[in-house]
């Protein structure tokens, strides 16, 4: 017991670490206790990163199986909590002026961190459900957190009915799959679950599961929550969204896939194949008529999340590997793109208008540049680290048997590539018929910006050792 309990240290600590902020926010200073509470989080969640990364190499189970600490779930982990850190630390000042840095916002992104560390590591049904609610509650509160905002509480409203749906697909998918296979462990329903012989029942369990699933990644056809969440939401939680709970979903993902149905790659492939190709179309096509910046990142994480399922597709080492390596450089440029965009403002309050970055360069030109870089890598142009990002997925959907799927990410991809060229037109070539945006310092998200991009353009030389760790993180997932 007391081993099992080591295994899950990180997660204890960071739960110890909410409970007592909410101790401290209750019977305490309540809004002064806010700002130091926020960093002392997110100094935790970057010493919990480092103990993660430098913890044994081997893979252990606790609690009879249900949670798995492997170099998949320390890779999804690490990942995780640097970006929930990054997140944070960013939202302080938004927050500040907007009178939305209340005790309860740290509180409940580690709360959320929590659940993602349990989905990432669950070797059950049981306890991938439990981590996967446990995410997914305290996001629909922090989605809504602006009160006196119709949109804010309709974005909470909206992800919390979706979201309960979502869970009862998968609760449905999760019961078929124990009636068939007799148990809820990954290591006994695979024992089952085999190409050619799995049952009717175990494959509309499969389908179910999958279902579920893909709402959280916000593929298509269960996307339709995503940019109005994106758009209501407190801009640095729409920050949020876009990084740590997407590494955890997909995370989720290939540890269900391949734990569970590895023996049965065949069986779910295709269905997987199909959402990849809808997401990447759905995403570059619907992303073109934007106006809204934080909608328009909404699909462009559909599209996202599209390539990253074409790894996922591939069922193979390489596919987990490459989908890995895409969702690291996914979520770096996600930070640079919105510390951009909680810069954006005029006299004071935040501007989302695409529009209003008409001659951007011209007053701000080392922003409009590190922009041009994140936005570029974000379309996958060379020679930056995104392009290399969907080389990966394309060459293990390729490798994988679906050359179909990769001709259909290249078509998608340059479908993509116009509505980020009309980000970098406004910004350089766009006539200005307005004061244009604050001149604000830049500060903490200046920071953020400058140092994702900076990592696009030096990270091609050996991707800082994603590339190695993403390696053998597949090689212990899919065996």
């Amino acid at each position: 017991m007391s081993n099992d309990i080591q295994l899950i240290l990180p997660e204890i600590i960071l739960s110890l670490c909410a409970i007592a902020g909410l101790m401290a926010g209750a019977y305490g200073g309540k809004d002064a206790i806010a700002r130091p509470l926020l960093w002392i989080i997110s100094a935790v969640m970057v010493v919990l990163a480092l103990m993660v990364a430098i913890s044994a190499s081997s893979t252990i189970t606790a609690f009879n199986g249900m949670f798995i600490n492997d170099g998949f779930a320390r890779f999804a982990k690490v990942t995780i909590l640097l970006s929930a850190a990054c997140i944070l630390v960013m939202s302080e000042g938004y927050m500040k002026t907007r009178g939305l840095l209340r005790f309860e916002y740290p509180v409940l992104v580690a709360l959320s961190v929590v659940g993602m560390m349990v989905m990432v590591s669950a070797g059950d049904l049981m306890s991938l459900y439990m981590g996967l609610e446990l995410q997914s509650l305290a996001l629909y509160v922090v989605a809504s957190l602006r009160r006196d905002s119709a949109k804010s509480t309709e974005a909470g409203l909206k992800y919390f009915v979706l979201g309960a749906l979502s869970s009862g697909l998968l609760l449905y998918g999760a019961s078929l799959v124990y009636g068939y296979a007799g148990t809820t462990l990954f290591s006994g329903i695979i024992t089952t679950a085999k190409a050619g012989h799995t049952s009717v029942g175990m494959l509309f369990g499969i389908v179910f599961l999958i279902s579920g699933l893909a709402f959280k990644v916000s593929a298509v056809p269960f996307h339709m929550w995503t940019p109005d969440v994106y758009e209501g939401s407190p801009t640095p939680v729409t920050a949020f969204f876009a990084t740590a709970p997407k590494v955890a979903a997909m995370g989720l993902f290939a540890r269900v896939m391949h734990d569970a149905f590895g023996n049965a790659v065949s069986d779910w492939q295709q269905v997987v194949a199909l959402l990849s190709v809808l997401s990447m179309f759905l995403g570059a096509v619907a992303a073109i008529g934007q106006t809204n910046i934080k909608r328009l990142m909404a699909y462009s994480s559909i599209a996202h999340m599209g390539y990253a399922l074409m790894g996922l597709a591939a069922g193979t080492t390489l596919g987990v590997q490459a989908m890995l390596i895409y969702m690291a450089i996914y979520v770096t440029m996600n930070v640079g793109v919105f510390a951009f965009i909680l810069l954006m403002e005029k006299d004071g309050a935040p501007i989302l208008e695409t529009t209003a970055l008409k001659m951007y360069s011209k007053t701000h030109p080392g922003r409009a540049l590190a922009m041009l870089v994140l936005l570029f890598s974000l379309a996958g142009v060379p020679p930056f680290l995104g392009f290399f990002g969907k080389l990966y997925v394309l060459r293990a959907a390729y490798e994988g048997g679906l050359a179909w799927l990769a001709v259909a990410g290249v078509v998608a991809s340059v479908i993509g590539l116009y509505y980020y060229l009309r980000i970098i037109f406004f910004m350089y070539f766009g006539e200005n018929d307005t004061d244009g945006l604050d001149q604000n310092r830049g500060g903490i998200l200046g920071a953020f910006l400058v140092a994702s991009a900076v990592i696009m353009v030096v990270g091609i030389v050996n991707m800082f050792g994603v590339e190695g760790a993403a390696a053998l993180a597949a090689a212990t997932l899919v065996n």
